[in-house]
């Protein structure tokens, strides 16, 4: 498949695709779907750029099935950085990434701190209880960090959970609180407006002394809490 000169090119090592998207940034996509596989080479691709560095790359910014890489225009055009960048794409397959980590994160799904429950629950038919251990009985993927530092998006949601975010957002989340919005689950870890849907609160610290608790690649699981334990938790 290719595309016209608004700034794709050809297919790239296999299914890489480049498309510029400023004078001063790339993207380059491994497909247009969520799946394991375009997230596997992402984290590949991050990986090569980790050991064989490119001099006037500046920032790189993964999503689902993409890079953002933002570079020095002094030292760098679009057609010489996909040269290079086609050449680090050969080695994809060979790249062996990291055993993944597995993060546990308390959660507290009363009411008070969730205040969206009820209207998933009457969404979906569920009760309290089914809804849960719906949400809390998934293992989730790190797809990648966005939205604001320490902001992970996590996936997939079980799919009686999956649910359209609010029609109108909130002008302030509380920092932990646990939300979901379509199949997607994740936690706010600073007070920010947000339209997910907010099913509990965690006392676990998303993002602390300049450094997010997660990371692209990791795996995590909610575990229920009481209100009692979540005010325990709180006051570590």
């Amino acid at each position: 498949m290719r595309y016209n000169s608004a700034g794709m090119s050809a297919a790239a090592a296999g299914s890489a695709k480049f498309q510029n998207a400023s004078d001063q940034s790339l993207l380059i996509s491994f497909g247009d779907t969520i799946s394991l596989q375009a997230h596997e080479k992402v984290r590949k691709f991050l990986r090569l750029l980790e050991l064989e560095p490119v001099p006037g790359i500046r920032d790189l910014h993964p999503a689902y099935c993409s890079v953002l890489i933002r570079f020095d225009a002094l030292q760098l055009r679009h057609e010489g950085l996909k040269s290079l960048l086609r050449k680090h794409l050969r080695g994809l397959k060979t790249v062996t990434l990291p055993e993944p980590r597995l993060i546990e994160i308390p959660v507290c799904y009363d009411e008070d701190f969730g205040p969206d429950l009820p209207e998933v629950c009457a969404l979906h038919d569920l009760t309290a209880e089914q809804a849960i251990h719906l949400h809390s009985s998934k293992m989730y993927l790190v797809y990648f960090l966005g939205f604001v530092p320490g902001f992970a998006y996590l996936g997939e949601l079980p799919k009686t959970l999956v649910t359209p975010r609010l029609a109108a957002p909130r002008t302030k989340v509380l920092p932990g609180s646990v939300g979901i919005a379509g199949n997607q689950t994740g936690v706010y870890p600073f007070a920010t407006p947000g339209g997910w849907r907010l099913i509990g609160r965690t006392p676990t610290p998303m993002f602390r002394g300049g450094s997010s608790l997660l990371a692209i690649g990791d795996r995590v699981r909610f575990a229920p809490i009481s209100r009692e334990r979540f005010a325990a938790l709180e006051r570590t």
